[in-house]
Formats: structure tokens, C-alpha cells, sequence
């Protein structure tokens, strides 16, 4: 109950109301902004009445937690009602026009104000900068809207399912033989894959076909660089224009910085000594990129995408079904060789995916897999990847047209080797 005389609660209470007065002055500003060139008394609600409506919600909440529930919802009766009135009132012929968004931003204000004086300040005023910016995008919202093609909102529905509609609802215990496989990080996967195809997709139409190839191994590195490097070896072959050689670089780059990414994600513990192992190989990913931007005298850039369609599920399936089955060999060989037999297990499985080997790491029990010896066996699923993507160039670009992308890749490697054979002396006498 309020005591009149406790000026800590008091300033509390204070404290509350300011929140609640914040949250509304900030929408309130955006509204009256948007609603500056109309005409006196023709605007219904502007950055005042926002500022009034946030306060009198603080007041409310105020008063049903320290006075009287009857008397609140009353008063909170009687301001929905002004409120939704004031915005359905009839209007001159001349301003037919009702802003259903202002009415509804005013609720939602009146709605923060109540989190504020029920002492939620934080999520209230949080609450009311993202409805402030959604209010103040409107005109690039719109824009995206009508770019959109209905692949494209299909695309966004799906994701929304798979990340809103399912995830959530996914137990979090591991399940299967030797407890290997968890529902909600195998789900998880899902979202990663799919959600790198969608952010690939969105960013190739922002930037625009035509900056070609490196805008493609850029978005392609972070979601599949082998993928990346397999499209544009075979345009070489072909004597495609565009920086092919280096866009196969640059991916490859990319995939060290989404290494490091992922593990610190998945695995915080490991994300430096992976760094350490994968970071000199990365500049020199890097620096053979530059220099191979430097040699190449092509004329036109490639218009070339790394998918047709924005979101692909069963792309996505098939790499849940490689992790779960490389979780459950990572789990078996620990439990009959013990850590080095799931070392062993975690470079099979990297060297086919390396982010399969990382969420399969991610599963084991803390402990499992000392995290040295983890941050080896993982950085060197990278080289074996390396190695692999550098045959890919010879054997679909061919010797020649492939000769400057495959040495730039096995420069890396090289590398990567020298510093994985380094650290493994270190580590092992």
C-alpha cells in the first residue's frame, strides 16, 4: 500500500511517470511531425496529446497497484473511449480521411504508459523507440512493400513459420542414441541455413546485379563458399567475365570470418583459439584477393546468383540430416574411444561442412573435448574444406583458366597447415 510519507517510493513513483511521459513525448514527436503541414484543429492527436496520454497511463497503473483496481479500469474506460472517439469522430468533407495508424500508435502509447507506471520502465521506453522507428520508416516500409514479388512474401511467411511458429515450441533436451540429437538445436540449423539463403537474397537485390561477382562471394561466403566457389569455377571454364578468381577468394575469407562467427555463437569458449588458428590464414585469403582484383583485366562484371529463389527448405533438411548424423558419430566415438575419438569424429564431420563440425561440437557435454584440442581438429576441417574447394576449381575450371583461384586457395591452405602443425608441436610435444 502507498505510504504518503515514504519519499523513496515516492521518488520511485516519480521515476515511473517520467518513463511513461518519455515513451509518449517520443511517438508523440514522430506523430506530430508527420501531421506538421495540416491544418490548425484538423490534427486529432500531436506530440502534446501523445506526451498526455503516456502520463495518464503511468497515473493508472499507479493507481490499481497502490490505491484501487475499480477506480483504474474505470479511468482507463473512460480514456479508451475519448481516445478511439476523438479519432472516429466525424470530420469535414474536406479531411474524410482517418489516420487508423495514429489511433492505433495512441493506444499503443497509452499501453506503454501502464507498463511504465507498473514500474516496467525499461521495456517501455524500449518498446516505444521500435514503435517510434517503425512510425518514422513509413515511406521505405511502403517502398519495400511494393517491391516485393509474392515469391518474395511467400519466402517471408515460411521463415516466420520455421522461426516463430515452430522454434519456440521445440524442447530443449537431448533425445536418440547416446543423447545426441536436441530438437530445438537441430531446429536451430534449420534457421541458420535458411536464414543465410534469405540475407544472401535480400542483400544481392539491394546492391544489384550488376556490381557481378563480388557482391555474390560476399553474400555466398556466409552462407556456403564452396557452393560460391563451384558456380564460378565453372564460368571460368566457360571464359566468363566478371573478378571470378577473385570473388573465389574473397568467399573463401568469408568462410574464416563465419568460423570464428559461428563459434562464438555456438561455442564462446573455443571462438579465440579458432581465431588464432584461422586468423593468418584469412589475411592471406584476403591479400590474394587483392591481388587478384589487381591482375584481372575484365572488361564486364558477372551477373551471377548464388540462388534462384530467396528461401529453400530442403537444402536446409539436408544439412539437418548431415549434423544430426554427424552429432551421433561425435557422441559415439566419444563414448567408445573417449576425447580422441570425438577429436577424430569432429574433423571427419568438418570436412565435409565445417559449420556441421561446430554444431556438432556445440552438443557435446562441457568438457567432452578439451577446447585446444577442439580449435584444432575444428581449424583443420577448414583446410580439408580448403583443399577440397581448390579441386573443385582445377577439375571444373581446368588447369589453366582455374591456375590463379586454385594457387590463391592453396596459398591459404599452406597457411593454415604451417599454423595448425605449429600450435599442434605446441600442444602435443
Amino acid at each position: 500500500m502507498f505510504d504518503a510519507n515514504d519519499w523513496a517510493t515516492q521518488v520511485d513513483l516519480a521515476l515511473h511517470l517520467m518513463a511513461a511521459l518519455a515513451a509518449g513525448l517520443l511517438i508523440g514527436i514522430e506523430r506530430g511531425w508527420r501531421q506538421r503541414e495540416e491544418a490548425e484543429g484538423a490534427r486529432v492527436a500531436g506530440v502534446r496529446t501523445f506526451t498526455l496520454i503516456g502520463i495518464c497511463g503511468g497515473l493508472i497503473a499507479i493507481i490499481a497497484v497502490n490505491f484501487s483496481m475499480l477506480l483504474a479500469a474505470i479511468l482507463l474506460a473512460a480514456l479508451s473511449v475519448v481516445v478511439v472517439g476523438a479519432f472516429l469522430r466525424p470530420r469535414s468533407t474536406a479531411q474524410q480521411d482517418r489516420d487508423a495508424t495514429t489511433m492505433v500508435a495512441a493506444m499503443v502509447t497509452l499501453g506503454l504508459g501502464l507498463l511504465a507506471g507498473a514500474g516496467l520502465s525499461a521495456l517501455a521506453l524500449a518498446c516505444s523507440a521500435v514503435a517510434t522507428l517503425l512510425l518514422a520508416f513509413r515511406k521505405p516500409m511502403h517502398g519495400m512493400l511494393r517491391a516485393l514479388t509474392e515469391e518474395e512474401v511467400r519466402a517471408i511467411a515460411r521463415f516466420a513459420v520455421i522461426s516463430i511458429a515452430v522454434l519456440p515450441f521445440l524442447p530443449d533436451t537431448n533425445y536418440g542414441p547416446y543423447g545426441a540429437w536436441n530438437p530445438f538445436r537441430l531446429w536451430l540449423v534449420v534457421l541458420l541455413v535458411t536464414g543465410f539463403s534469405i540475407a544472401g537474397y535480400v542483400l544481392n537485390r539491394a546492391i544489384g546485379q550488376d556490381r557481378g561477382t563480388i557482391a555474390t562471394a560476399l553474400i555466398g561466403g556466409a552462407y556456403s563458399s564452396t557452393a560460391v566457389t563451384a558456380a564460378f569455377a565453372s564460368q571460368l571454364r566457360e571464359g566468363g567475365g566478371g573478378r571470378l578468381g577473385t570473388g573465389i577468394a574473397l568467399a573463401s575469407a568469408i568462410m574464416y570470418l563465419r568460423i570464428v562467427v559461428l563459434t562464438a555463437v555456438l561455442v564462446p569458449s573455443a571462438a579465440l583459439p579458432i581465431l588464432w588458428l584461422v586468423g593468418p590464414a584469412s589475411l592471406v585469403a584476403l591479400l590474394v584477393a587483392g591481388l587478384l582484383w589487381r591482375s584481372e583485366r575484365a572488361a564486364d562484371e558477372a551477373k551471377t546468383e548464388l540462388t534462384a529463389k530467396p528461401f529453400r527448405l530442403l537444402p536446409a533438411f539436408g544439412f539437418l540430416l548431415f549434423v544430426a548424423l554427424a552429432s551421433l558419430l561425435v557422441h559415439w566415438a566419444e563414448a567408445q574411444f573417449g576425447e580422441q575419438g570425438a577429436a577424430l569424429s569432429l574433423f571427419i564431420a568438418g570436412s565435409l561442412d565445417v559449420d556441421a563440425a561446430i554444431v556438432a561440437y556445440s552438443a557435446l557435454p562441457a568438457g567432452t573435448v578439451a577446447v585446444p584440442v577442439a580449435a584444432l581438429a575444428l581449424s583443420g576441417t577448414a583446410g580439408v574444406n580448403m583443399a577440397f574447394k581448390a579441386g573443385i576449381v582445377f577439375a571444373n575450371a581446368g588447369m589453366q583458366r582455374g591456375r590463379p583461384a586454385g594457387l590463391a586457395l592453396l596459398a591459404s591452405l599452406a597457411v593454415l597447415v604451417a599454423t595448425l602443425a605449429v600450435r599442434g608441436v605446441m600442444l602435443f610435444g
